[in-house]
């Protein structure tokens, strides 16, 4: 990548949205901290507002920490919650 194409060289306000929001989703889902596919990401001027599902406390820590590498003059707003993705305890009754 070249510093033309590096997003943290430019300020987000200024590219149009669309463009950060499908940049960040790629960033998320390629970084090996988060490796998220499922996580929202809205933008609003200087805001990210990212909203979904992850597995651990952690996982949803990385995000911010990833972001904040990526765009250290936005504001992130981190609404991720945390499900529990381990195996049942019991068995399920159907009715």
């Amino acid at each position: 990548m070249n510093s033309a194409d590096d997003p943290r060289d430019v300020d987000a306000a200024e590219e149009a949205p669309q463009y950060w929001v499908a940049h960040v989703r790629r960033v998320l889902a390629e970084d090996e901290r988060t490796a998220e596919l499922g996580v929202r990401v809205n933008i609003r001027g200087s805001h990210i507002h990212l909203s979904g599902e992850v597995a651990t406390e952690a996982r949803k820590s990385e995000l911010d920490h990833v972001l904040g590498e990526l765009a250290p003059r936005m504001r992130v707003h981190n609404d991720v919650r945390i499900v529990d993705a381990r195996e049942p305890t019991r068995r399920e009754e159907l009715r």
